[in-house]
């Protein structure tokens, strides 16, 4: 699996880098290498909370998969996503089988 990570207008730390890293290899259990996971970092309104803006997009499975969170920590937006992600992957599956 190939994950791209874009942090728009501000230079993402090192620290929150390797968290998407470990929070993402759950992903690469279930996909094959020409899936791609697209994650966006964007801070929205910066003089308020809740301004960080993480976006998901995966290409896989014979599909695409997106989910949008906003939230007062990146970490909890990517937490967020993801999960999301993972719910449509299964409900896809699922569905697949029927």
């Amino acid at each position: 699996m190939k994950l791209n990570v874009q942090a728009v207008n501000f230079d993402i730390a090192e620290k929150l880098e390797k968290y998407i890293e470990k929070k993402t290899r759950k992903f690469e259990k279930i996909l094959d290498d020409s899936a791609e996971l697209d994650i966006r970092l964007k801070v929205v309104k910066r003089e308020t909370n809740m301004n960080k803006e993480s976006q998901a997009t995966l290409r896989g499975l014979g599909g695409e998969f997106f989910a949008q969170k906003t939230a007062d920590t990146f970490e909890e937006g990517i937490d967020d996503i993801l999960e999301a992600v993972a719910r449509q992957i299964k409900k896809y599956k699922e569905k697949m089988q029927h």
